[in-house]
């Protein structure tokens, strides 16, 4: 089902593929080992960060809070945004509206 949006879902989607890109090991969720040097390319991890992206946003609608490798995503019902962070810092955040 996902989270209620007012947003375009392609923005929504760009802007949150994004910040699960700041967390350094994103990749821990879907059990995927980094392959380093010339294994990935840009294009390969922003795939990756897509297909989580949209992942978390179907499960934030059931699960307010998920672990995402050492990082935290947060669906913030009351503000319409989408919180990310590491420990007790924000990385960013998505509006929903």
């Amino acid at each position: 089902m996902g989270v209620k949006h007012g947003r375009d879902y392609g923005d929504i989607l760009k802007e949150l593929t994004e910040a699960v890109g700041r967390i350094s090991d994103s990749y821990v969720f879907l059990r995927w080992i980094l392959r380093t040097g010339t294994g990935w390319v840009d294009s390969e991890k922003n795939e990756v960060h897509e297909a989580l992206a949209e992942d978390l946003f179907y499960a934030l609608g059931t699960e307010p809070v998920i672990t995402v490798g050492s990082g935290v995503v947060m669906h913030d019902q009351a503000n319409h945004r989408i919180h990310i962070l590491i420990g007790e810092e924000e990385l960013a955040f998505v509006p929903l509206v």
